[in-house]
């Protein structure tokens, strides 16, 4: 009898008992009954009640694994630690053998490429890569004993020894520059090679000799990295397609595929691994662009990771530095799969951007074969998963994460997963959800009704790991638990029960009531929108709730991010700026990358200017830095020269002011009077040089609809002629200093709380009682538009 018709007739035979056994397992759906069962045993019962719930887990337990293919997706922690256990992490080698790894051995992992933080991001500045911090980390996960046993004749106690050296190894970092060699650089991670295999060890040593002969890698060594990062780069750049290409210090050219794939495929194979154990979703290098709810698109992940916009993330979009290459042993691996998997983690840094690696998702609605299950994540997610789309004021759920696949991902979730499986909450103390909510930290709830009107079946389980809740009291997906939960899932595949709900017809689901209400409500305001502006920066546009284009979105230089950084640096090398100070600036430009090569046109260089010798009037505010159109450069007082935290947003705020260039042919400020000559406010107005004689980055209309913007009322008879009535004491931003505060603003928030303060009246409720609301923020939501469309010139893919 076969492992599905055996189940069959022991859940038959449970049924019909008049005992009930399955009423004694928690929840009250077969398959998390199942799931119980499996993971948390017997439940405390009458012999006679269980005896026939014990028959079922051992059938449970038995289900061959061996041959079953499996797929899992994701990046980081989320993606190692069910894979066999976060490698990262201090006490992983006293148990480097569990989670899927130790089920599954035909497991296959699709990883995320788009990290730019830590090592990886030291390495991105120097070589035109992609990224492969969360490759070495769920490579490390991914060793077997059986294999690292068979492979190099070990014992279990040795291999659990190899491992624990290689944990080592690979973990270890260096800060500022490496050691001098290969030799000082294990002396560094106190790592004897003699104690591994000995073909291990000749090639372990003989890839880090690579880092310190190979030319290629040259830059690596100023730099503060993770030694397993290096491995990898060396055992990519070592590869015969490599060796035979030009060096070019100047202009480096990526690897090839076939360097990437077959370096990986080495070190795999060399550390006890699969050799196709861990795939890149491309081999293109990439970068993540992260779009708000407000329409501010920041591009980098770290970035938008340590960013706090305060209104919830709306699309994320990856931009590939040439036409996007995809490894086939990816697809291969997909269309062959038994049980596709989406690990936990970050949603919109991990697992996002490789469903929107083009034909992914196609791929894998094609496999109707496979047991498909997302595993939800646990903790909302600062910056990320803290707000809700449309709904900024309550709290994140299950519901909330599969819509915000399906806003971004090609098709929606249709064909992708039919599962979700939740940590059951029930499972963990009170104490240390209350402790997690001190920190702000707060569980994804799981909304079942709303699962399952999505085409969904909702399953909770104690996946969580106990070990983390008795010892560090945290809490984590437990990789065995995860294991043996989808062992039983596959086990139980073909019950009737396993079957989700029919999704909805149409093609695209309707949104909750509360997101229809807000849409009622705000639809004046999109009305008045329309009539009032003609330009499309002018409109305070919702942002598409769906699936938008589907083309890859491509760099407009087609250049890696290493590329960029080398330019930026020799652009700020021929500028009249002091060598100390470059550092500091060439530092700016890498973490704001929506900064344009363009922006700088109209700066020559910068001065600091000494403290008495300020004559700048601060009328209107206290950033003490401004762009001189006269000479074209930018200048910053001197106490808050490069090494200042403030220096940045000076910086940053005159480097804006210079892309309207010598727009100004002049600027005055009027008193107007009541009779008797009592002075009621005054007009300010600014008369713009004629056409022939300006110099900026924007075009005559472009700088008209930014004044306008800026409330600035256009004359009638003179269209060079800008004013605006400021009443009384009333406070006044000038367009020129607005400017600049939007432009340091929209690259990072934190740096002009009045600006941000401003431009929060666009979450406010869309209200007919007092239309200055309504115009206020269109108005708003048109700078923003002007800055997205106009200054940082965003691909119209991602507005």
């Amino acid at each position: 009898m076969s492992e599905q018709s055996l189940i069959s007739e022991q859940l038959a035979q449970l049924a019909a008992s008049s005992w009930r056994p399955l009423d004694h397992l928690p929840y009250q759906e077969i398959p998390e009954k199942l799931l119980a069962l499996a993971l948390n045993g017997l439940p405390d019962a009458p012999p006679q009640v269980v005896s026939g719930l014990a028959g079922l887990a051992a059938t449970l337990r038995q289900e061959p694994c061996s041959e079953v293919r499996v797929v899992v997706l994701g990046g980081g922690t989320g993606l190692s630690n069910i894979v066999g256990g976060d490698s990262r992490h201090p006490a992983w080698p006293t148990a480097p053998f569990s989670g899927l790894k130790s089920v599954f051995p035909r497991l296959i992992s699709v990883v995320c490429v788009t990290d730019d933080g830590g090592s990886t991001g030291e390495l991105l500045r120097d070589l035109p890569l992609l990224a492969v911090g969360d490759l070495r980390h769920v490579l490390l996960s991914s060793i077997r004993r059986d294999k690292l046993q068979q492979q190099y004749e070990l014992s279990a106690a040795e291999a659990l020894a190899t491992t624990g050296l290689l944990h080592r190894l690979f973990n270890c970092r260096f800060t500022g520059c490496l050691p001098a060699n290969a030799v000082a650089v294990l002396e560094h991670c106190g790592v004897k090679l003699t104690d591994l295999p000995p073909f291990m060890a000749r090639s372990l040593f003989w890839l880090i000799d690579e880092i310190f002969s190979n030319p290629h890698l040259q830059p690596l060594r100023k730099r503060s990295h993770c030694l397993g990062n290096l491995l990898l780069v060396a055992a990519i750049y070592q590869q015969p397609a490599m060796k035979m290409a030009e060096i070019d210090a100047a202009s480096p050219l990526p690897p090839p595929p076939a360097a990437i794939m077959g370096g990986l495929r080495f070190l795999a194979d060399l550390l006890g691994a699969s050799p196709e154990a861990v795939l890149p979703c491309t081999t293109t290098p990439a970068s993540l662009k992260v779009l708000y709810d407000n329409g501010v698109l920041v591009s980098g992940e770290l970035k938008s990771a340590l960013a706090r916009r305060n209104c919830p993330v709306n699309r994320v979009f990856v931009e590939f530095a040439d036409s996007p290459e995809i490894p086939s042993e990816v697809f291969a691996a997909i269309a062959e799969a038994d049980i596709i998997l989406f690990a936990p983690g970050s949603l919109f840094t991990s697992l996002i951007p490789i469903l929107r690696v083009p034909g992914l998702a196609a791929a894998l609605r094609q496999n109707n074969k496979a047991l498909k299950l997302l595993l939800a994540n646990l903790w909302v997610q600062a910056g990320e998963t803290d707000l809700v789309t449309g709904e900024w004021e309550r709290r994140y759920h299950v519901s909330d994460l599969l819509r915000a696949y399906r806003r971004n991902i090609p098709g929606g979730i249709a064909g992708l997963f039919e599962q979700v499986l939740v940590v059951g909450m029930r499972e963990i103390p009170g104490s240390i959800l209350q402790s997690y909510a001190l920190e702000n930290k707060v569980p994804i709830y799981l909304d079942r009704k709303l699962v399952r009107e999505l085409g969904l079946t909702p399953l909770e389980a104690a996946i969580s790991s106990q070990y983390d809740l008795a010892g560090e009291r945290v809490v984590q997906h437990d990789p065995e638990a995860v294991a043996v939960a989808v062992r039983t899932l596959w086990a139980s595949r073909f019950q009737s029960f396993q079957s989700p709900p029919s999704p909805p017809q149409r093609s695209l689901l309707p949104p909750s009531p509360s997101l229809a209400s807000r849409s009622r409500q705000s639809q004046s305001l999109r009305q008045a929108s329309r009539s009032r502006q003609a330009q499309s920066f002018h409109q305070p546009q919702s942002l598409p709730r769906t699936q938008p284009l589907t083309n890859p979105l491509i760099n407009p230089r087609r250049q890696t991010l290493n590329a960029r950084y080398r330019q930026f640096r020799q652009r700020l090398a021929q500028l009249d700026f002091q060598a100390d100070w470059l550092p500091f600036l060439t530092e700016i430009f890498w973490w704001h990358r929506d900064i344009l090569w363009e922006h700088l046109d109209q700066v020559a260089g910068m001065q600091l200017v000494a403290v008495n010798d300020w004559r700048r009037c601060q009328e209107w505010d206290n950033v003490f830095s401004f762009y001189d159109p006269v000479d074209r450069m930018i200048k910053v007082r001197a106490d808050i020269a490069p090494g200042h935290h403030l220096f940045e947003v000076a910086f940053l705020v005159a480097l804006g002011q210079s892309l309207l260039g010598n727009y100004a042919a002049a600027k005055a400020k009027v008193p107007v009077q009541w009779s008797g000559g009592e002075e009621i406010g005054y007009i300010f107005s600014l008369t713009m040089r004629p056409a022939a004689d300006r110099r900026s980055f924007f075009s005559a209309e472009e700088l008209e609809s930014y004044l306008e913007l800026a409330r600035m009322r256009q004359a009638r008879l003179n269209p060079l002629l800008f004013t605006r009535v400021i009443n009384g004491r009333e406070g006044f931003t000038p367009p020129g200093l607005l400017f600049g505060l939007i432009y340091a603003w929209y690259l990072d928030n934190r740096f002009v709380p009045s600006i941000e303060y401003k431009i929060s009246i666009t979450k406010a409720q869309p209200s007919d009682l007092v239309p200055e609301q309504t115009r206020i923020t269109q108005r708003c939501q048109g700078l923003i538009n002007f800055f997205r469309q106009r200054v940082f010139r965003s691909h119209p893919q991602t507005s």
